[in-house]
């Protein structure tokens, strides 16, 4: 059973926002490297002034919500912080829509920023989590907790998953387009895509690592690790469970993954629950990416993709 955790409520409310500011100024970055890229039609210094300005609200409002707030500065600092996010948020989405950015323009660099914007600074915002509540990873997260066995455990559970996992994706893809009530085609996830069409080894390379370490860890840490105990701890096991579950199928914004991606945070969450080690589920994570990672670029070198 997962041990009590001291994880404060407005803590992890900060520390979820931080984290969606972080991937939308990453997606701000990625207009503007597409506009420069694309030589800067229109006006650029009009572009490039405005994707400042977002910027600059964007730091702003992590700077604001990265302490704790008091009652007596509440008044002030709730002014400035939506003033900075909305500014922020809106001009940013002027920024991109002058940018002419599209949802097809995928690219390694593209999902490198946003997996550094979201995954990354998800990591770096935790540790600052971790040093709010004086406590270090190992004590958060139980990693000294029979640590071999956990990670034994983890890989030989991916092991036995992958076969499941793609089992389940195959049966979503036929419900997808063999249903009447559905008749959707089927897409690839877009960290899948970038790596699929990239001609740089080098860029696969990047990203397949990024996919295969980065993102397990941060997701693991965040839905598993400070998400499902906080809200479990608040009196709502099911909750917990099954709302931890759905986000985490649901933030991957694809259809075909979503019942497997459900199934596998089931699944994590159980290593948790069982061992009380976050260990387990990220190395079953990480195993399970591994092997898709691995999957799809021998398919690709066969000509099957």
């Amino acid at each position: 059973m997962v041990s009590a955790k001291a994880w404060k409520v407005d803590a992890i409310l900060r520390l979820l926002i931080s984290v969606i500011v972080c991937g939308y100024a990453g997606s701000l970055l990625m207009s503007v490297v597409h506009y420069a890229s694309a030589g800067g039609k229109g006006n650029p210094k009009l572009f490039y002034a405005l994707a400042a300005i977002a910027m600059v609200c964007l730091v702003v409002t992590l700077i604001l919500i990265s302490k704790p707030w008091r009652l007596e500065n509440f008044t002030q600092r709730m002014a400035a912080l939506v003033i900075c996010a909305y500014g922020g948020l809106f001009i940013g989405f002027w920024v991109q829509r002058l940018s002419g950015e599209t949802d097809t323009d995928v690219s390694i660099w593209r999902m490198s920023i946003a997996t550094l914007s979201l995954q990354g600074a998800g990591l770096v915002l935790v540790a600052r989590f971790l040093g709010e509540h004086h406590t270090s990873w190992a004590e958060g997260f139980g990693f000294s907790n029979q640590r071999r066995q956990a990670v034994l455990l983890g890989l030989l559970t991916a092991v036995i998953f992958l076969p499941v996992g793609w089992g389940l994706q195959q049966a979503s893809a036929l419900v997808m387009t063999h249903l009447p009530l559905f008749k959707l085609e089927p897409q690839e996830q877009l960290p899948v895509h970038a790596m699929r069409v990239s001609a740089s080894w080098g860029g696969r390379l990047a990203l397949g690592v990024a996919a295969v370490l980065l993102a397990p860890l941060a997701e693991e840490v965040l839905f598993r690790g400070i998400l499902y105990p906080a809200i479990k701890q608040a009196g709502h096991p099911r909750l917990a469970l099954w709302g931890t579950v759905l986000l985490f199928a649901g933030v991957h914004l694809n259809a075909a993954t979503f019942v497997p991606l459900a199934v596998l945070a089931l699944v994590l969450t159980g290593l948790y629950e069982w061992t009380n080690n976050l260990l387990a589920p990220i190395a079953a994570h990480v195993l399970f990416n591994a092997f898709n990672v691995v999957l799809l670029l021998v398919l690709q070198q066969m000509g099957a993709l």
